[in-house]
């Protein structure tokens, strides 16, 4: 995958360069190793899932084993979006030398918890300079960085992705996190479209909504879900795929792992390849990098994932000429 003002995957002698200028950490940093014995990374997360896995290995492949040579305290928060607070204060009480923040929620708490130690973030639905997070893309500024897809656009692309799957389609639902994801709504709601396609608003708010959404879905006459990015339908994906399956209602997520729990499609960029970039970044600070001098990074590279086999299951045809686009066909 192709980011903005990053190079490739950061070699092993890059590394031990930067490891050399050791004598230019933080005070702060140099002290908590000394004092623990192992560097301490941080990680507060919405669940396990393969987009941790892959921070994880990204990190024991840039030399960096939970137990060798760092130590990774990980809490996962759930659907409980009031959790990450009090698992901020728990994991600034540690002292790290740095915090991973995989979502929105757990941004907004690590750094309502700490403005010293360096923290990197993985935001898909905030704008970083609009919310405050940043100062600027290319100059954080503060203790923290991170990556953004803050494309909210993207909402068009599905709705005509949507469209081409599912010929004659009129009414089309939106799933979206009203806690989160009003500008990704709103960009959806306004993007360009046929004239006599009408999407109706499925706002949730906890992870235990989605059932009633989707039943209201059907109720309406969809003919088509779209799920915007959340992390509590990140966490729900594999049930929102079932019980959409159940009723019959085609969809498309911006998860590419989505057809892989049995959605019918996915748009959006490769988000293990976002922690693994995310690593790289943790390994730079680490070294020594400032996080505020670390510039916001934003992907520019898009799959395209069409589960055929759940598409079947519903009685869907596929055009042919979608499923030759797809980066990726599930059988």
């Amino acid at each position: 995958m192709a980011w903005l003002g990053l190079g490739g995957r950061m070699r092993r002698r890059e590394f031990i360069a930067l490891a050399g200028g050791a004598a230019a950490w933080p005070l702060t940093v140099r002290a908590q190793q000394s004092s623990s014995g192992l560097p301490v990374v941080g990680v507060l997360a919405t669940t396990p899932s393969e987009n941790h896995d892959a921070f994880v290995r990204a990190l024991q492949q840039l030399g960096y084993t939970n137990g060798g040579n760092v130590r990774l305290e990980t809490r996962f928060h759930g659907g409980a979006v009031n959790q990450p607070d009090e698992m901020a204060r728990d994991l600034v009480a540690l002292k790290p030398n740095i915090i991973l923040a995989s979502n929105p929620y757990a941004i907004r708490a690590v750094l309502n918890a700490t403005r010293d130690i360096p923290v990197v973030g993985v935001d898909l639905e905030s704008d970083p300079v609009a919310s405050g997070l940043v100062k600027s893309l290319s100059r954080p500024g503060g203790n923290f960085t991170g990556f953004f897809l803050d494309i909210p656009e993207l909402g068009g692309k599905q709705i005509e992705l949507l469209m081409e799957a599912v010929p004659g389609l009129t009414r089309v639902a939106i799933v979206w996190d009203a806690t989160i994801g009003e500008v990704q709504f709103r960009a959806t709601e306004g993007a360009r479209r046929p004239k006599g396609v009408v999407l109706q608003s499925l706002p949730i708010r906890l992870a235990e909504d989605f059932d009633a959404a989707l039943e209201q879905a059907v109720r309406n006459g969809a003919q088509g879900v779209i799920l915007l990015s959340s992390p509590l339908i990140f966490l729900r994906r594999a049930h929102i795929a079932d019980v959409a399956a159940k009723a019959r209602l085609p969809t498309i997520s911006l998860f590419t792992s989505f057809p892989r729990f049995g959605g019918l499609m996915a748009y959006g960029p490769n988000f293990a390849s976002i922690f693994t970039q995310a690593a790289e970044y943790v390994v730079r600070i680490l070294a020594g990098a400032r996080p505020g001098e670390l510039p916001i990074q934003r992907p520019t590279k898009f799959e395209l994932i069409i589960n055929a086999k759940a598409a079947s299951a519903i009685g869907l045809d596929l055009p042919s000429a979608l499923l030759a686009r797809a980066d990726e066909v599930i059988e």
